[in-house]
């Protein structure tokens, strides 16, 4: 259990080094859920992926929604067989032109997700958070997961009180605004993610294969030993699935 590694946002798809990041993560044996921004590309990654430890998830990334409009019809033709969800969301920063479009596709996203259950989301809120925790509600019928969350104390108390989880990056635990931020979340609704290749350390993109470091990082902030905080992590993860 102390060895046990796992990252709920990667872009593996995005990566240059694809292959040899697939087989260290087999190599290491980190779990990790392989996000795409559409759903051409979740097939495209689909294909190429067959691992115990490399879940592909079905994602509609909030700034491509109004270029790509015309995919969200094989959004919807994928999603039922689909466990892993991501990444999805939306973005009121980047994509502020596109507002209603974002909110409209992401509140069918929830009700579809709602009514099939079973799902695992993890989900963009930048800029958005307050609508994005608005629309998941209190009654959702899957697990969902804010990834790199930035928005106010108030909203994250609110997702809290929804059940919902916080998976925490690189950048986070190295920034004073991302410290505040874990230091509000409980220990049981924290997870791991390196959102890679989107962070860099050193001009270099951060990997999944680094993720101890995010660890180690969130066992100072939270002030509990390595191990406990391995301990937590562990569970944490193995509670999401079960859901």
């Amino acid at each position: 259990m102390n060895d046990f590694l796992f990252d709920t946002h990667c872009h593996l798809d995005l990566l240059n080094s694809f292959d040899y990041t697939v087989a260290e993560i087999e190599k290491k044996k980190i779990y990790t859920i392989a996000v795409t921004n559409l759903p051409v590309l979740y097939e495209k990654l689909s294909s190429k992926i067959n691992s115990k430890y490399i879940k592909p998830a079905l994602g509609f990334h909030p700034e491509l929604i109004e270029q790509y409009q015309k995919y969200i019809p094989e959004m919807w033709l994928l999603l039922p067989q689909a466990r892993y969800i991501g990444e999805v969301g939306l973005d009121f920063k980047v994509g502020k032109n596109s507002k209603v479009l974002q909110t409209k596709f992401f509140e069918e996203l929830i009700l579809r997700c709602n009514n099939l259950g079973g799902k695992i989301l993890t989900v963009h809120s930048r800029g958005s958070a307050n609508e994005v925790i608005s629309i998941i509600g209190n009654e959702f019928n899957s697990s969902y997961i804010l990834h790199w969350y930035s928005g106010s104390i108030k909203n994250l108390n609110t997702a809290l009180s929804n059940g919902a989880y916080f998976s925490i990056n690189y950048a986070m635990v190295t920034s004073s605004l991302g410290q505040k931020i874990i230091e509000n979340i409980p220990n049981e609704r924290l997870l791991l993610e390196s959102d890679s290749p989107f962070i860099l350390i050193d001009k270099k993109p951060f990997s999944t294969l680094e993720i101890d470091k995010v660890v180690i990082k969130l066992a100072t902030i939270k002030n509990i030993s390595l191990e406990d905080m391995r301990s937590i992590l562990y569970c944490n993860f193995k509670e999401i699935l079960k859901k």
